[in-house]
Parts: C-alpha cells; sequence; structure tokens
C-alpha cells in the first residue's frame, strides 16, 4: 500500500468491501467481506480473533488506507491503564503555570482564593491535557470518523476489557474535571485477540465477532501473488504446499501468512527458486520461532514433509 487515499464513501455491498479490500491488498473471502461490510454499515465494532500472522491486523490498516481514514492503534499489553490508553494530565505543564501564577498574582501570600479557583480551573483545561488513543479516537477529523485498531486486547487484564465497555457500548468516555466527551462520528473500530485468553462475553456482544484460520491453498498462493508478484508461480505452490503441510505437524507455534510472504521473500533474496532440503534448513528460522519446533522439524523430518509437499505441489 501506497500513502492514504483520498477519503472515500464506505461499501455499500459485500460485493463492494471484497473489491475495496482487494484495492488494499487484501485477499479476502466472502465470509469475511460480509463481516467486515456488516460491521461498516451497522457501526459496530468488529472483533477479529485467530491465530498471529493470519491477517487480522491488516484489515484496519487496508480499511484506513482504501477509505482514506486515520488510523490510530491502541497496542495492548499487560498493565496497559488509562493514562496510556485513554488520556494523562500533563504535571509538568500545569506545576509550571502554578508557580508563574503563585510568582505573579498573589504577590508575597500567593493568590487569593477567586485566584485560586481560576488557577485550578485553568490548569484542568483542554491545554493541559494529553491525549492518548482511545480519546483521539472519539475527536472529529476533517477526513472523518477514523479506524480506531485495538491490538491484542487479549493481552491485557479485565479490568481495562471492562473500561471498553462504555467506549464501545456509547463511544464516549468520562474525565472527571472535564465531563464527557462523546463522538460526533463513530470510528470504525477494529478489535483483534491472538485468543491468548479468553475475551469477556460482554464486550463480545457489543461487537460483530469473525474467526480468522490460517487460509486455504488456493487462497494463500493468491495472496503471494499479491504480496510477492516477482515469485514464479512454480516455486509459489512448493512453497505454499510446505507451509500448509507443516501446519499439520504438532508445533509449539505455527507459520502465518506473515511467515509465508516472509519465507518467500528470504528464498528470493538467496537466489533459490526451488525448493531443496538444503534451501529449506537454511531459512527454517523465517518460518519457525521457537527452538524446540526447529530441532523436530529441521534435517531428516524438513525433508519429509518437502517430499508430502513436492507430491501435495504436483497435484
Amino acid at each position: 500500500m501506497t500513502d492514504i487515499a483520498p477519503k472515500a464513501a464506505l461499501p455499500r455491498s459485500v460485493a463492494e468491501t471484497l473489491a475495496l479490500l482487494e484495492c488494499g491488498d487484501y485477499v479476502a473471502d466472502t465470509s469475511l467481506a460480509t463481516a467486515v461490510y456488516l460491521a461498516l454499515t451497522l457501526g459496530r465494532p468488529l472483533l477479529l480473533e485467530g491465530e498471529a500472522g493470519v491477517g487480522k491486523t491488516e484489515i484496519a490498516k487496508v480499511l484506513a488506507h482504501t477509505l482514506g481514514r486515520r488510523l490510530i492503534r491502541l497496542q495492548c499489553y499487560e498493565g496497559l491503564d488509562l493514562a496510556a490508553a485513554v488520556y494523562e494530565w500533563n504535571y509538568a505543564r500545569q506545576m509550571i503555570e502554578i508557580r508563574i501564577a503563585e510568582a505573579g498574582r498573589g504577590g508575597a501570600d500567593g493568590p487569593g482564593p477567586a485566584e485560586r479557583e481560576a488557577l485550578e480551573r485553568d490548569v484542568f483545561s483542554e491545554r493541559f491535557l494529553i491525549k492518548r488513543p482511545l480519546l483521539e479516537a472519539l475527536e472529529p477529523h476533517p477526513e472523518g470518523a477514523p479506524v480506531l485498531l485495538i491490538d491484542e486486547l487479549d493481552r491485557t487484564d479485565e479490568p481495562f476489557e471492562a473500561f471498553l465497555l462504555e467506549l464501545l457500548s456509547d463511544f464516549q468516555v468520562t474525565i472527571p474535571e472535564l465531563g464527557t466527551i462523546r463522538a460526533q462520528d463513530r470510528p470504525i473500530v477494529i478489535v483483534t485477540s491472538n485468543r491468548t485468553r479468553e475475551i469477556h462475553d460482554a464486550l463480545k456482544r457489543r461487537c460483530f465477532y469473525y474467526w480468522i484460520d490460517y487460509p486455504d491453498a488456493a487462497r494463500e498462493r493468491a495472496i503471494l501473488r499479491v504480496k510477492v508478484p516477482e515469485v514464479a508461480e512454480e516455486l509459489s505452490r512448493r512453497v505454499v504446499a510446505f507451509v500448509q503441510t507443516l501446519r499439520a505437524r504438532d508445533l509449539f507455534k505455527l507459520p502465518g501468512v506473515a511467515e509465508t510472504v516472509d519465507w518467500t521473500h528470504a528464498l528470493l533474496a538467496l537466489d533459490k527458486h526451488q525448493l531443496d532440503p538444503e534451501a529449506v534448513d537454511q531459512t527454517l528460522g523465517v518460518l519457525l520461532k521457537y527452538q524446540d519446533d526447529l530441532a523436530k522439524i529441521r534435517g531428516a523430518e524438513a525433508e519429509r514433509i518437502l517430499a508430502e509437499a513436492e507430491v501435495e505441489a504436483a497435484g
């Protein structure tokens, strides 16, 4: 994808949604396009679950690009709190403002009661507010409501997930010193989860839900044609057949589509135009990210998988 496109209208059908995703180099099937279309049309958050590397995050990026909207990303992690996700006060600037007021307004005795009240209102005004992703997503934007990506929600804890219920229900947040801030236009919300823990039912009820699975061989080859257009069709077939066969093995972490794309780039960078045991062993670390998995597959097992993949690719 290149730079952000001009603002575009929301798709009016599943077919238009498929075309929209295709314009962003995203290869989707009809069921996924239907989930995206319904979320866009009905203004509901879309919760995407699936293994890492199957294209969940990419959907938010593609929608922001093809619809000409700003992408606001909240990367979730354990211990994420409101100060990092919603807002915090710029305490350093507030203290400087207070010191200046004490030095310049009140003389030796400092500011009086009325001045102190005015100062308190001033230092808790919006100019001292540091806006984080969730608050930014509620603000009006010239290009229209942004795409809000809440990425890997399963990494956070349950209290933060509970806070999101208000945001995803009413698209508003409450700041005690300022009051309730509501979105004029609802952002397009994409929530992703790798399912390292279950997302609470209350949050799921506020979203459309879709499970993104590993693609079948035909769709994975189509993805390679888009993401690595310079790869020869024969090598593409063999790469996909190998990865699809590898996913049938008992591994700690199966390779996702992202790893298939990376592996293809790596093979081409090494000027490997066919798969052989040596090429697989040299580049297996692009596909597998855990030593136990590498030890299990490298060598004789990789040769067996390669032989199975050859038969699959030939068929």
